[in-house]
């Protein structure tokens, strides 16, 4: 006699697959996010052995931040990738793109990491017109690596069976094309002033672990908020499908949404104004 209720058992939950469900949709910015992973243990050890210092801190900090936050968002839409429509990930026109965004995270993380070996600012480097060029061409490897959030985000919104639940489906597109949308505003003002602090500080305060100013306004925090979007947005969009109602969660996904980019323009104008979100 068989169990009508018998169902087979879930799959066993290892590290092969949790590598292969991260790597299968798109390998090539997951490799490329997990290959900064990995870059970050030499960059922690030249931070160890090298002991300059750029503006009070070690030359090697930044590269350091850029080569975790970089992988993030790349090991982020390796992940999402299982979304998008079927064989668009295989269109010659996505591969040219997606090599062309490879192409300005390596021009970063190069710049980012030649400039700190040779002990100067690879932000707001307008010493001479070469660096001034440098800075601009940066600027825009960073809108075009930035822009693959847009395109992920569109193509995920306009195929409703990469995500058949339309509140959870919305909350992963807003999150993504609010990422490009949020942090081309933010950043695209803060590569225009002469550095991310606006005021003088006196002693130097700063928010542990994250170094934002607690004297002074910090272009840096609206910025790590926009950059963000594309995790809070949908996180909140799998408890809203999880807890309410198809129409209440689709309520909550706009309301987050709405509440996040609200949230990151008040801490941007907060920083123009030269007020520190967290103060002393």
């Amino acid at each position: 006699m068989t169990d009508a209720t018998f169902s087979p058992p879930m799959p066993a939950l290892t590290l092969r697959s949790m590598i292969l469900a991260l790597f299968g949709p798109d390998p090539r910015l997951a490799i490329l996010g997990g290959i900064l992973l990995f870059s970050m243990i030499p960059t922690g050890l030249a931070m160890q052995l090298d002991p300059r210092l750029f503006q009070g801190e070690s030359i090697w900090l930044k590269p350091l931040k850029f080569e975790f936050a970089l992988a993030v968002y790349l090991l982020s839409l390796a992940f999402f990738a299982r979304f998008l429509p079927n064989g668009m990930l295989d269109r010659r026109a996505l591969r040219i793109f997606s090599a062309v965004v490879i192409i300005c995270v390596l021009g970063e993380m190069a710049w980012i990491g030649g400039a700190a070996m040779f002990g100067t600012a690879s932000h707001f480097n307008l010493s001479s017109p070469v660096m001034e060029g440098i800075y601009g061409l940066m600027g825009v490897f960073a809108v075009t690596l930035t822009s693959a959030s847009l395109v992920y985000g569109i193509a995920i919104w306009r195929n409703p069976a990469g995500l058949p639940d339309r509140a959870l489906r919305l909350s992963v597109a807003l999150g993504l094309v609010l990422t490009f949308v949020l942090t081309v505003i933010v950043a695209g003002y803060m590569s225009s002033q002469p550095g991310h602090l606006v005021g003088v500080p006196a002693t130097g305060a700063r928010v542990p672990l994250m170094g934002w100013s607690r004297e002074v306004g910090d272009l840096r925090l609206p910025h790590f908020l926009a950059t963000h979007a594309m995790h809070v947005i949908p996180l909140g969009g799998v408890l809203a499908a999880r807890l309410l109602s198809p129409k209440a969660a689709l309520r909550a996904v706009w309301g987050l949404s709405a509440g996040f980019v609200l949230m990151t323009f008040g801490a941007f104008v907060m920083a123009i104004m030269g007020v520190p979100v967290f103060p002393i």
